[in-house]
């Protein structure tokens, strides 16, 4: 990853979170894996994917404008140098101490818990390995419904990772031990999968509630009438008023997504009338005999 996330996103770092977004969503359209098998433009991917996952968090994309964090999200050790300490009164490193008093150095540069162990006269430092960020692509209905997804990491395994049901875009999905190796016989990294939920067109997200249109024909508009309707669960018989609009929404209580407290949000239906693909004669000679009598004017105002 850049040291510069801003950078890696063609940004300012004035940018909107609502900038941050699209600006990785443009990227991820030219540059993912799946879609331009051009190695730079795999970096490019790689490097705008780690950018977004830092900066879409407002807290944390704080904390590293005020340089707490470093562009990979790990807290900054706090600097020593030996001009400091040198110019310090009670400076222990005036003094020859051995080997062993750099273990405490160490400690405090990794900023992480740092082992010091003898072993035949060498040393080695036991270290948790680094984790690492990606970004993961999957459509509207995996993320309602759930599922499974395979993965190729950047050694070549293969994994299997679990969709919750209900999964948002932004959300983080973490692979345990799948990160970077530790050193010495620290235990390896975690792999943490930022989820960007694709756009459907024929599905809308407002937080749990989900929005479909549905159309409809003039005979089951004015009429009413069962119609079919699609849900995230599979069709359904939806009852069209008599008298429907277009634009007018119906309500399927329950039948949007799963919330994190297990209850679902609802689905509302938007109605659309659809003119029939050729206006024949009789309907248009049954049309002119009724505007004469019932003629009305919907751009007035009511």
């Amino acid at each position: 990853m850049a040291d510069d996330p801003y950078k890696a996103l063609g940004l300012a770092r004035t940018a909107t979170q609502d900038e941050i977004k699209k600006a990785y969503r443009k990227i991820a359209k030219t540059d993912h894996p799946d879609l331009n098998p051009d190695p730079a433009a795999h970096e490019r991917f790689k490097a705008a994917s780690s950018a977004y996952d830092l900066l879409k968090d407002p807290e944390q994309r704080a904390r590293f404008d005020k340089g707490e964090i470093d562009a990979q999200g790990q807290e900054r050790p706090q600097r020593h140098y030996y001009r400091e300490y040198a110019e310090q009164g009670d400076n222990p490193y005036r003094q020859s101490h051995g080997f062993e008093d750099f273990s405490d150095v160490f400690s405090d540069l990794f900023g992480q818990r740092a082992q010091a162990r003898r072993g035949g006269g060498a040393r080695s430092f036991d270290m948790r390995g680094p984790d690492q960020r990606f970004t993961l692509e999957i459509d509207f209905m995996t993320a309602a419904r759930g599922g499974s997804t395979r993965i190729t990491m950047p050694d070549g395994s293969v994994l299997e990772v679990k969709i919750p049901e209900g999964a948002h875009d932004g959300q983080v999905i973490r692979l345990r031990g799948k990160g970077g190796m530790g050193m010495g016989e620290g235990e390896p990294g975690d792999a943490l999968l930022t989820l960007i939920v694709a756009d459907d067109p024929d599905w809308r997200r407002d937080g749990d509630d989900v929005e479909t249109t549905l159309p409809i024909t003039i005979d089951e508009a004015v009429l009413g009438g069962k119609v079919e309707a699609q849900t995230i669960d599979g069709p359904v018989m939806l009852t069209v008023p008599r008298g429907a609009n277009s634009g007018q929404k119906l309500r399927l209580k329950g039948r949007g997504i799963k919330g994190s407290g297990g209850k679902r949000g609802d689905q509302h239906v938007v109605l659309k009338i659809v003119m029939p693909p050729h206006v024949d004669d009789e309907l248009a000679e049954f049309m002119r005999g009724w505007r004469e009598n019932h003629a009305y004017d919907p751009r007035r105002g009511k």
